[in-house]
């Protein structure tokens, strides 16, 4: 009998007991036990199972689920007698920073404050009879959403005290998405405040704490050490190159394969492994995203449901306001190329708009791009990664976040006809609309300069890819220093026009109009016979048009 896909359930108690579609990950508690690492920290992209996977940790270890053998006992952890026995015998600690998502630093801490009081509210039997003195029982009452920064920070500590003496053995942490609140905290500007507070709390809780047997943090990111993990010495950090507990999030080829073959769709393979097939965790290829692969054996249909479970807003901004190089990038992977680059795992989300590659760390960390290879240089000791985005579900998501920076532009989309037409004249008009209206949506860094409209000009061209790619191939070619950039459309329905754009930043030392700046582009296009390629596709020479783009500032003339 085809078992029930519930969409959305992430407590596994639920999921047993309705007997809903689930893959055995229970191996990973093997795992991580016999592993005796103090600390853990794993970083996986969103929606990978790291919620599901801490509620089957809390539904084996937790002393409030002793007996509870039918949530486990035909599942791969059951037939080791050893595990057997050791199901419900610990206190755990079970919390989420999942909703922490404040605008601002206050708002952040009375929601975590409030999560820290329901905790201490769950275990509220702590206070009959004299297991506690009466100041601490006065403490224990002092624990509410408006508490003191000191009085939070040691909350947690303090209940392992307490649970440690009820149940006369230490006590398991479990703390899910544990950097929303420092994603939230770059983004509203209250970075600094946060990472004090959150420091402060980790360093109590899982360092100067002789009540904690282990614990485990799961996140999106490895935020670096030097923000909020400096006084920890004893954490083991499992990221997506990490070959530790490589098979415990995300689906294997072997698991969807066989979940195809349960529903009668084993005909499928090859497209849902097209759409949700391509992350890499350590050494293990082909992990699929689980959240896309349950809604497809949900609903039958290919569609992007992991890329459209988040706002993605962080990682918009970065790409939207980034240099030329980063959009550069960008357009070599929308067009399914790869690149490669050295990675730091540790996201400094202060310095993501600053530092190099920072974004890549970013995109690789959050899933939207896979590892097709490394490469160590023994010489310096660094590794060098290949990157390419992960499969069509990122791609399709990226295509349309491009599309959404012009959405709202009217100007955009009749800039767009007036290419197709090859009307020039209503291409100035509208193409200097744009640039007036969108500008400095593209040049918002910490030193914006609309002398170095290079932001604003890649940007313009992703969006021309992303638009476009249904009709058009577009290729680009430029050199550094934005002296050349060359865009080409070859169309791929036959008999229709082929476009090159040059675009050129104004010399005012040779050019003293615009329009000597359109000559000059066009001259390049002569001269480098650019068209070349395109007619050793098959393309006409009649059938091939030749823009100019002459810039200066956010000023624009387009000539042919």
């Amino acid at each position: 009998m085809v078992r029930t896909v519930g969409i959305g359930h992430q407590n596994f108690e639920v999921i047993r007991l309705k007997n809903n579609f689930y893959i055995d990950k229970t191996h990973f508690i093997k795992e991580w036990w016999e592993a005796d690492d103090n600390v853990t920290l794993i970083a996986r992209p969103r929606r990978f199972g790291k919620t599901l996977n801490m509620s089957m940790l809390e539904k084996f270890f937790s002393v409030k689920y002793a007996g509870r053998s039918e949530l486990f006992e035909d599942l791969s952890i059951w037939k080791d007698e050893k595990y057997q026995k050791l199901q419900g015998t610990y206190p755990v600690i079970s919390l989420s920073f999942a909703n922490v998502k404040e605008s601002d630093y206050e708002g952040t801490r009375r929601t975590v404050n409030r999560i820290i009081e329901d905790i201490y509210n769950k275990n509220i039997f702590l206070l009959d009879g004299d297991l506690l003195t009466e100041n601490e029982k006065i403490y224990y009452q002092s624990i509410t959403s408006d508490m003191e920064e000191g009085t939070a920070t040691w909350a947690l500590h303090k209940m392992t005290d307490f649970l440690s003496r009820y149940y006369r053995k230490k006590v398991i942490i479990l703390l899910d998405e544990y950097d929303t609140p420092m994603q939230e905290a770059y983004v509203n500007d209250y970075w600094d405040e946060l990472t004090v507070f959150i420091r402060s709390l980790f360093n109590s809780t899982f360092k100067t704490n002789p009540y904690l047997e282990r614990a485990i943090m799961t996140g999106i990111t490895r935020v670096s050490k030097e923000s909020i993990f400096s006084d920890l010495n004893n954490l083991e950090v499992v990221t997506t190159t990490s070959e530790k507990y490589e098979n415990a999030f995300g689906f294997t080829e072997e698991e969807v394969f066989a979940a195809l073959d349960e529903f009668g769709i084993s005909d499928k393979k090859e497209d849902v492994k097209r759409w949700y097939d391509g992350f890499t965790f350590g050494s293990k290829m082909d992990i699929y995203n689980p959240w896309s692969v349950i809604n497809y054996l949900n609903k039958g249909k290919l569609r992007t449901y992991w890329a459209n479970t988040s706002s993605n807003g962080l990682i918009g901004k970065l790409l939207r306001e980034g240099s030329a190089d980063i959009k550069q990038t960008f357009e070599r992977l929308l067009a399914g190329e790869s690149f490669v680059t050295e990675i730091d795992e540790q996201i400094i989300y202060d310095q993501l708009s600053t530092k190099k590659n920072a974004i890549w760390s970013l995109l690789l960390a959050s899933g939207y791009l896979k590892v097709c290879g490394t490469k160590f240089v023994e010489e310096t000791g660094r590794i060098y990664y290949e990157l390419s985005l992960t499969n069509k579900e990122v791609r399709i998501m990226f295509e349309n976040m491009i599309r959404d920076w012009f959405s709202e532009s009217a100007h955009y989309n009749a800039f767009i006809r007036a290419l197709l037409l090859g009307d020039i004249d209503a291409m100035n008009d509208y193409m200097n609309e744009i640039t007036q209206s969108m500008f400095s949506y593209f040049d918002t860094g910490r030193k914006p300069s609309k002398k170095e409209p290079e932001r604003f000009y890649h940007g313009f061209v992703l969006g021309l890819m992303a638009e476009l790619a249904d009709r058009y191939t577009i290729t680009s070619n430029r050199e550094s220093g934005f002296g050349r950039y060359d865009v080409m459309l070859e169309p791929k329905e036959q008999g229709a026009d082929a476009v090159i754009l040059e675009f050129k930043v104004q010399n005012e030392r040779y050019e003293d109009q615009l329009s000597d700046t359109v000559e000059a582009a066009l001259k390049q296009i002569e001269e480098k016979n650019y068209e070349a390629v395109l007619i050793s596709n098959g393309i006409q020479k009649e059938h091939i048009r030749k823009y100019g783009f002459a810039f200066c500032g956010n000023e624009v003339l387009i000539g042919c």
